[in-house]
């Protein structure tokens, strides 16, 4: 299968967004009387909708993980989205899609704005045809919904040609959910484990064997 539409995760995918991501929520749980010095014990907020991590990893309320939300991004707008770094090889990969006009579309859970600002930041976003993420209210968070929203601007691609490459167990769901087929990168913040239990179309653990799988180079 030749995929002519490849979405791409941002965070753990595209970039490794650990210091600016840890150190928000890090900042966002202080308010809280929440201490937690050591970053990699908040790696797991790296793709999943904050609300719900607040809510499942630190028990705050409904109404607290909003507002937690809030405060993770006072940080965040200001030094952690550019905590930030494109993974080696991505820009590459990137490039020698667009060479053989590979329709390239981002689709994250992260805010459009704050992805339109790091995609610009590193140089990315001019390989892709879009940027799709959710919105600042709230809405659009889940990455089934970010996967459809994209499909219903694509009305003339058939779903066997589109696939999606992420390193979570909610980009393959999300996938799934959609009917298109997806690359797991277990370069990213998901793990073997869970990726696996996810079952995506394709397991990669690098750029490299990320590029010979879209590419069909094997």
């Amino acid at each position: 299968m030749s995929y002519q539409v490849i979405l791409f995760d941002l965070d753990g995918t595209l970039t490794d967004p650990k210091v600016g991501i840890t150190k928000s929520v890090q900042y966002a749980l202080a308010k809280y009387d929440i201490h937690e010095p050591d970053l990699d014990k908040l790696t797991a907020f790296i793709g999943p909708p904050l609300v719900e991590s607040f809510q499942e990893f630190y028990s705050l309320t409904n109404e607290q993980a909003h507002a937690a939300v809030g405060y993770y991004r006072e940080y965040f707008t200001k030094a952690g989205m550019y905590e930030n770094a494109v993974y080696p090889g991505i820009k590459e990969l990137l490039a020698r899609l667009a060479a053989v006009d590979r329709q390239l579309i981002v689709a994250t859970s992260k805010p459009t704005v704050f992805s339109e600002q790091i995609m610009a930041h590193f140089g990315l976003n001019r390989f892709f045809s879009s940027i799709v993420g959710s919105n600042l209210d709230g809405s659009r968070i889940h990455k089934a919904e970010i996967i459809d929203h994209i499909l219903a601007s694509l009305p003339g691609f058939d779903r066997r040609n589109i696939i999606m490459v992420g390193d979570r167990k909610h980009d393959i769901l999300g996938a799934k959910h959609n009917r298109i087929d997806s690359v797991a990168v277990s370069y990213g913040y998901g793990g073997l484990a869970e990726l696996e239990a996810a079952q995506p179309t394709y397991i990669v653990s690098t750029v490299y064997e990320l590029e010979k799988c879209l590419l069909k180079t094997v």
